[in-house]
Formats: C-alpha cells, structure tokens, sequence
C-alpha cells in the first residue's frame, strides 16, 4: 500500500511514476486526495470540538461550584456530542474509502526499473551456461508419459483439466527436488525452515497483496471463509504481521515448501501443456523481512540463491529484470530465472525474485525499531527458490539421453536413489 502522505505530498510524481505501469491512475489518485481532504477536515473539526467541550466542562464546573445556573452551556455541550458522534462516524466510513482506494493501487517500480510497455522490453541481465547439444529431443509429456511418471488422464478424471497426478519414480523425483531445494536453502543458504497452513483468512491475502486485485485467482471456501494459499508467501510474510522487530532481529529469511493452488491455467497450447501451467503445483519459496538500507542487497543475494539451485543442476538459464509495464502489482523490482527448455525450445520462468519495499509491510503494520528508535515499516522480498513444475520439465528434457532414458544431476542422485530414470 502507498504511503498517503506521499499522495498527498507529491501527487504529480505519483501519477507518473504509476503511468509507466501502461495505466492511467490519475482519476484514482484524485479520488484518494479528494477523500483525504475531507477526512482531514472532519478530523480538524473533531479536534475544535474536542477542545471546546474541554473547556465548556471547565466552565460548567465554575459555574456549579458558584451554584449559577450551567443549563445553557450543558445543553451546549450535548450539541457537541451529538456532532462528535456523527464526525466520528464519518470520519470510520472516509478511512474504509480511502484505504479500499489505496488497496487496489498498485506499487510504484523503483527508479532503477527499466521503463517499458510490457515482456517485450525487458532486458537479460546474464545467462548461465549454454543450451544442451542434445541427439534426441522430447518434450516433458512425451518423456513423462514413456517412463511413467504422471498421469494427466485420471487426474482430469477426479479433479478436472489443469491437474497432474506424479506416479512412481516420477513422484519420488518431485520429492528429491523438494528435499535438495530445503536442505540446499536452509543448510547453506542460511534460510529458516517454516511448515505454514495452506489455509489462510482474506487479511493474510491483502496483507502480500493478492487481495482485492486478484480475487477471481484464488481458490475460496465460502463457509470457512478461508483462502487456499496461491503461494507460499502468504502464510510466511504474514506471520510477521502486526509485530514490531528489533533492529537485531533483521533480516528475517524463510524457506517454505507447499503446494500452490490458482484458477488461472493459461490459454490451449503449445506453451501451457502438461506441467507447464496447473492449477495446483509445488513450489519451495525465499521470503526476507529487512531494513530500508539492506533491501536492495538482499534482493541481490535472494536472486543468487535461486540461481544456485539451477547451477547446481547443470541447467542453462537466464535472468532478466521486468520493466514497468510487465512489474507485478506488489513488487517495486523484480528479477525473473529462466530456465531453457529443450523440449519447447524456448526458456520458462521457474522463479520471480521481487522486493516490494514497504509495499506488503504497511498493508500488514510490520514495523521494526531502526538506528534512531523510530519505529519505521519494514522492506519485503520473496522469490521461488524455485517452482517445482517448470524445473521437473527442464530437468526431463534437458536430461533425455539418446536410448530414452533420462540422467540425473549429481545433486539429486543421493534424493532419489539412482542416477537416472527409465
């Protein structure tokens, strides 16, 4: 959530800094002031009366012990309570517009951010390795299905299209990954390991700004009122939420693995078949809570840790930073690791490294102390350390050897127990 008193301090630099998002704002940054004026001017009278009824009381309270008559001045103060109230009112309904206005307004990118109408502008930062020369060409599906290691037909069967069911060595290999991706994160990455709900109420959603602006995304139970996580993020920011840290405390850094679950498939195609996109998928997720001075470092280390995860691998890839108009709603500077896919012939995002700067933070109340005891919002960052999914295609089809088996990276051998599959 934007910080009002920039609004309100610079409104112009506002509205331009959001144009280069690819969308006019203007009419709902004049919607925010305009609430704003009036709120302020509801509570500068609330505080007149405040006052004055103060000083009435006081009066009322001479007159008494001169045993005159306070009547007129009683009735007086009564008048005054009965504004009080109604201003007290208003003013609850004029902060419910104007935070709902400030809700659905995205964050401004960062000075630094490439400035672009959308993907077609972002540049690539570096590349890593070189695409395999490989004999034998396949995609995922083609693999998967020939060794046995998922089932897209029986998961259409019970949970509808967009669903995948890993079966045998498949499913242990989605377990390995799982497994590398912590112990790699936490044993040497310096990451806590959290185990969080997958069930999350609406705060928690508004809170990392999936909510409102991506309601028709998420899975919800209207009974329980609860969320299916689309990410771990979710439940790992959020449990810092509402708290004030100590300088000391920071950074936080978290790992998490969880299934994520999103309505959004993506069109037919090419591009979106078998576990490329899904409804469901797993994903190991970075989260950091730090200061305003560290976060633009941390997002640096943050990125390196998810790029260690396809060196490792053997994995060629590449990192590009996303301009303006391809920027996440949340995010102020995102970096995104694409993983190259022989199989499509094309490079898939397997981790988005985003810092949100005080984006997430003030729409929670995290706080921390800082240097000179002012209590100040805290940075978020988060990055997939990495997607399951898009991982498990690039190691498929990167790893198919001429006889139709697949190799496995080193790393994995001691996780999955063999050195190939098939």
């Amino acid at each position: 959530m934007l910080d009002i008193r920039l609004i309100r301090e610079n409104p112009d630099a506002v509205k331009t800094s959001l144009a280069t998002r690819g969308a006019d704002l203007s009419a709902d940054i004049d919607a925010v002031l305009a609430i704003d004026v009036e709120r302020r001017r509801s509570e500068t009278e609330l505080q007149q009366l405040q006052a004055d009824r103060k000083r009435l009381s006081k009066d009322i309270g001479g007159l008494r012990a001169r045993g005159e008559d306070s009547t007129a001045l009683e009735a007086q103060v009564r008048g005054f309570g009965d504004r009080m109230e109604e201003l007290n009112r208003a003013a609850a309904e004029l902060d419910a517009r104007q935070r709902d206005l400030l809700l659905r307004l995205p964050n401004l990118p960062a000075d630094t951010v490439p400035v672009g109408p959308d993907a077609s502008a972002n540049p690539v930062l570096r590349t890593w390795g070189e695409p395999p020369a490989l004999t034998r060409v396949e995609d995922h599906i083609t693999i998967g299905q020939r060794l046995g290691l998922f089932d897209f037909d029986r998961a259409t069967r019970i949970s509808g299209s967009g669903f995948v069911c890993y079966t045998g060595p498949g499913a242990r290999l989605e377990r390995a990954l799982i497994n590398f991706l912590l112990d790699l994160h936490t044993t040497e990455h310096g990451y806590r390991e959290i185990a969080p709900p997958l069930l999350v109420r609406a705060e928690a959603l508004i809170g990392t700004s999936q909510l409102p602006k991506f309601a028709d995304q998420l899975y919800h139970s209207a009974e329980d009122d609860l969320y299916l996580v689309p990410t771990a993020e979710v439940p790992v920011t959020n449990l810092e939420a509402g708290e004030l840290k100590a300088l000391a405390d920071l950074p936080i850094r978290s790992t998490a693995y969880t299934p994520c679950f999103r309505r959004e498939a993506g069109a037919a195609g090419l591009g979106t078949r078998g576990l490329i996109r899904s409804h469901q998928f797993d994903k190991v997720e970075l989260v950091k809570i730090t200061t305003a001075d560290t976060s633009a470092a941390e997002l640096e280390s943050l990125t390196a840790d998810a790029e260690k995860v396809l060196q490792l691998l053997g994995l060629h890839y590449r990192v590009i930073e996303l301009c303006t108009g391809d920027l996440g709603f949340g995010s102020q500077r995102t970096y995104d690791i694409e993983v190259w896919s022989p199989g499509q012939q094309a490079y898939l995002e397997v981790s988005s490294c985003s810092n949100f700067g005080d984006f997430q933070a003030r729409r929670m109340n995290l706080r921390y102390k800082n240097a000179d005891g002012k209590n100040v919002f805290a940075h978020t960052l988060n990055g997939s350390g990495t997607a399951l999914a898009r991982l498990y295609v690039a190691l498929l089809e990167t790893g198919l050897q001429p006889d139709g088996t697949v190799r496995l990276p080193e790393p994995l051998h001691r996780y999955f127990g063999s050195d190939h599959l098939g």
